[in-house]
């Protein structure tokens, strides 16, 4: 993209520098049709059920309102995996008729590539009704242009925040439109710092790797997170009963914080309180209720996919060990949820067929065939199962607080602004909804 003030040169973008044939302005005006046919698609029976799966989990975190909806479908079409480990709108693009002009298919496929965050508004000043949103998470400059005209952003004043998405106009453009619902909101004065809010920062940390210093300092947290974990607990796999596992986890966490402060201390980096909101360690160290009652809870800390839970691992682990187990329904069942269950990876089939010399044994009475051979077959079984999880870029599990971002944490409030969100309810009084 194009330069803008404070913005971080070569950073902000990775997309070749060619222009399009077509206009920065065609192709906005073709947005909306070729929007609307993309989101007509993607609502085909044969997208139901994983889109059934995204609306359901939606629908645990809160009340399913017109944004939240909006935002679903949006996510789905554009960045969801499916089974295959494509998304729909790379198969739109494969199998619309007649054809798409090259422009449109990469414009259309263009927009996989979507930041969502926190935004500062600032002027343009182009003369051609664009607004600078500087992105508080990663901390760099987008220069966007409205889907529905220039009227849109009559109402969004300079050091407005505005909780949004936004994506490419075309790769080989340096403009950007907003994706999804927007509702803008007043009445606060800085971004809400609160758990709601940076749980959405937090959630995608990958939403960092347009600045590679952010990105690069968030994967040496996990790399030094991981050390400690493995140093506490000796290993980066442990089998831990649901009881005791909350309190081990807690200590690592604590031990953390500590380290974190006194690492910052030694550098001579000015010390803040913690940011409003921040988990405290009892907090990082809580189960999910569902695995309270497990048999056992597994814990991987793997180096790139970060440390996850496995309810009843030790299970599985028993199986494998002892392949005699696979005839018993209640373990082979819990292999069999592992193997289905679409929001699982391949790591913890990896780590178990890695663990135990029989894991072709166990695979075999899964799957019910004789001849299956974890050496020869496992890896095709994973990506025809697991497809959703191969190809995926790989993003650290840590984010990192941008120096915009951290000022309006760490000092006190000032003439801010008022803040504009995608995400009506959390932040406060609704004044305009707009979907695309």
């Amino acid at each position: 993209m194009s330069e803008l003030p404070g913005e971080k040169p070569g950073v902000a973008t990775r997309w070749p520098a060619a222009s399009p044939p077509m206009t920065v302005t065609e192709l906005v005006a073709r947005r909306g049709d070729l929007k609307g046919e993309l989101l007509d698609f993607a609502q085909h029976a044969r997208f139901g059920r994983q889109l059934t799966t995204l609306m359901r989990a939606a629908a645990d975190l809160g009340p399913l309102d017109e944004g939240i909806l909006v935002r679903t479908l949006d996510h789905f079409v554009l960045e969801n995996r499916l089974r295959d480990g494509g998304t729909v709108v790379e198969r739109f693009v494969a199998q619309q008729r007649p054809r798409l002009t090259e422009d449109e298919s990469q414009m259309l496929l263009g927009w996989r590539d979507v930041v969502e965050g926190y935004f500062e508004v600032h002027p343009a000043g182009d003369g051609i009704g664009t607004t600078v949103f500087h992105n508080l998470v990663d901390d760099l400059r987008y220069r966007v242009h409205s889907n529905i005209g220039p009227d849109v952003f009559a109402t969004v004043r300079p050091k407005m925040f505005v909780y949004g998405r936004i994506v490419p106009v075309h790769p080989a453009t340096g403009h950007w439109l907003i994706s999804g619902h927007r509702g803008f909101l007043s009445g606060l004065r800085r971004p809400d710092p609160g758990p709601g809010r940076m749980e959405v920062v937090a959630a995608d940390p990958g939403l960092l790797r347009r600045n590679r210093d952010l990105y690069e300092r968030a994967w040496q947290l996990q790399a030094d997170d991981r050390a400690a974990f493995v140093d506490l607990f000796g290993s980066d796999l442990v089998i831990l009963p649901p009881t005791t596992a909350p309190a081990r986890l807690i200590e690592h966490y604590r031990r953390r914080l500590a380290q974190v402060g006194a690492s910052v201390e030694a550098d001579g980096t000015p010390t803040h309180p913690a940011a409003p909101g921040a988990l405290t360690a009892e907090e990082m160290g809580r189960l999910p209720e569902d695995y309270l009652d497990a048999d056992t809870v597994g814990l991987i800390y793997d180096e790139t996919e970060g440390l996850n839970y496995y309810r009843d691992f030790g299970r599985l682990d028993a199986m494998f060990a002892d392949p005699a187990l696979a005839g018993d329904h209640t373990h082979i069942t819990v292999l069999r949820g592992y193997l289905d269950d679409d929001t699982v990876s391949a790591l913890p089939l990896r780590r178990l067929a890695g663990r135990h010399p029989a894991a072709s044994t166990v695979l075999r009475v899964l799957l019910r065939r004789p001849g299956f051979s974890r050496q020869r077959d496992g890896e095709d079984l994973l990506r025809t199962r697991k497809g959703a999880f191969f190809g995926q870029p790989a993003a650290p599990r840590f984010t990192v607080t941008g120096d915009r971002l951290a000022e309006l944490l760490y000092t006190p409030s000032s003439e801010e602004g008022t803040v504009a969100s995608g995400d009506p309810g959390s932040m406060g009084r609704s004044v305009i909804g707009v979907t695309d």
